[in-house]
């Protein structure tokens, strides 16, 4: 992923919005710290995605009520632990 500065970006927009045009992704910041980022508009989640997402959690939900999984906070955490190694 391609940094600019602040400045160089306002020097060059139109350059850098056709390599974002062309699958580049470009941060720009501000004195060395990102502050925002360039994506093709196309890159943004679809509606058809966020709703797809949204299916799966409401499915992932009904199976935990279904199986009656309420684990503990200690429970939970060795999950996370476990996933890690």
């Amino acid at each position: 992923m391609k940094q600019v500065g602040i400045f160089e970006a306002k020097t060059h927009l139109s350059s850098l919005l056709d390599e974002v045009e062309n699958g580049a992704e470009v941060t720009i910041t501000r004195h060395g710290k990102p502050v925002a980022r360039l994506v093709q508009a196309s890159s943004e989640l679809s509606a058809e995605a966020i709703a797809r997402r949204r299916q799966a959690i409401r499915n992932l939900r009904s199976l935990a009520r279904d199986l009656k999984l309420n684990p503990t906070h200690d429970e939970i955490k060795s999950w996370i632990n476990e996933g890690r190694r």
